[in-house]
């Protein structure tokens, strides 16, 4: 049973059926779902979600579609991690990690999205899936795409890294790099989004698209027991992700799904390409454009769609936003990898440096409990470290050249007797 009711604009109010839109016609705000929360309460209940399948359709109830999901079946449900290494690290008690680096197919949270979009685009009888993408949305809509049998155009800027263009091509995408920036790509996508009526994920296909990332923040509720942390913090590109977390957080608490929502949120930028974050601090409800200059280019967007509304959500909460140098994003991505064994796209590098500014600025309490959201694989930006990381030591094969390695590391084992 679908509880979607329909698309509503986010400024004006006014209701439009369930169709491929995406602006108002009478303010041009946005569009997003919405559904019949009263008539969902006793339908989805802790227990009928915890006898489900370990996905990310376990909250199916409060997703755009009105079938049974067709692609992304296995995506979602990724570990969040008490990550007690990196918490003594940075001084802290209660530290999580909410980890999509691993996440099903294409190790970033934007097959949740993806997933939501295309089983929404399927039942409106599209048979196109395109996107404009700063590269892992690329990845996930050639990946899903291609499991589902839909054909796929991606556009890119020119420049990504060739990790990200690789891991597009490779399922069989077409796949255009523009020479602009995202923004001027999105520009474009939208003109061929109009004359071609292809299933743009974040264009006309975008309310429903969006909410798939509602699926990130209902999991760190449950994986927590049925409670909110007191802090998330979120990496923020066209900011999307940080406005979905929070509805999924209130909509839990509308269903009685958890006590209460007392979580504040944060948006984590680069410094190189942080106008939500620019806003937040000087107070202004005005986002900025800026062209981005930043090693984390899946975060770069200059003019990000959802600014004003992301950074709205930082002041609701009692969050803030933050932002870090290229410098710091390349030292929190090696102290995640070095304290837990995660390896983190650049983004993620943004996220726990900001998180890290936070904690030694006071803004975020030692001994409050706090979710860091990583939502890539440094396998996507492994350019980013090179030159950065020690070499490794080249030696003979003889036991006496290790014997004189181990001794000049100033470092003692137990040998076998």
């Amino acid at each position: 049973m679908s509880y979607m009711k329909a698309l509503k604009c986010r400024e004006c109010g006014k209701e439009y059926p369930k169709e491929a839109l995406h602006v108002c016609e009478l303010c041009f705000g946005p569009l997003e779902v919405a559904y019949e929360y009263d008539r969902m309460k006793g339908a989805l209940t802790r227990e009928v979600i915890e006898g489900r399948a370990p996905n990310m359709w376990r909250y199916k109830e409060l997703l755009p579609i009105e079938g049974e999901p067709t692609v992304g079946g296995q995506v979602g449900y990724t570990p969040l991690v008490k990550a007690s290494n990196l918490a003594d690290a940075l001084g802290v008690r209660d530290l999580y990690i909410k980890n999509d680096a691993v996440n099903y197919p294409t190790l970033s949270f934007k097959d949740r999205v993806v997933s939501v979009a295309l089983s929404r685009a399927r039942e409106m009888g599209f048979t196109v899936a395109s996107c404009a993408s700063t590269g892992n949305l690329a990845n996930s809509v050639a990946a899903n795409a291609a499991a589902c049998g839909m054909e796929s155009f991606v556009f890119i800027p020119y420049d990504l890294e060739r990790t990200k263009i690789l891991g597009t091509i490779v399922y069989g995408a077409t796949v255009v790099g523009i020479k602009g920036t995202y923004d001027e790509v999105n520009r474009l996508c939208s003109e061929i989004a109009g004359k071609y009526g292809w299933a743009f994920v974040n264009i006309n296909i975008r309310p429903y698209y969006a909410e798939g990332s509602k699926t990130f923040g209902y999991e760190i509720a449950e994986q927590l027991g049925w409670k909110t942390p007191k802090h998330v913090v979120v990496p923020m590109a066209g900011g999307s992700l940080i406005t979905k977390i929070h509805k999924a957080f209130k909509e839990f608490h509308t269903l009685g799904l958890i006590p209460e929502n007392t979580a504040k949120i944060y948006g984590a930028q680069a410094a190189g390409c942080s106008p939500i974050v620019n806003a937040v601090k000087e107070g202004s409800e005005l986002i900025r454009p800026v062209r981005p200059n930043t090693i984390a280019k899946s975060l770069a967007i200059g003019n990000p769609a959802d600014g004003y509304y992301s950074a709205r959500v930082m002041r609701e909460t009692g969050g803030w936003g933050e932002s870090v140098t290229d410098e710091e994003i390349i030292e929190a991505m090696k102290l995640l990898a070095e304290s837990e064994g995660i390896f983190a796209e650049t983004a993620g590098g943004v996220t726990l440096g900001v998180t890290k500014k936070l904690i030694e600025s006071g803004r975020i309490p030692k001994d409050e409990s706090i979710v860091v959201s990583i939502t890539g694989n440094g396998l996507k930006t492994q350019e980013a470290l090179y030159g950065k990381l020690t070499e490794p030591t080249v030696i003979n094969a003889k036991l006496q050249e290790f014997d004189d390695l181990v001794k000049a590391g100033g470092r003692e084992y137990a040998l076998k007797a």
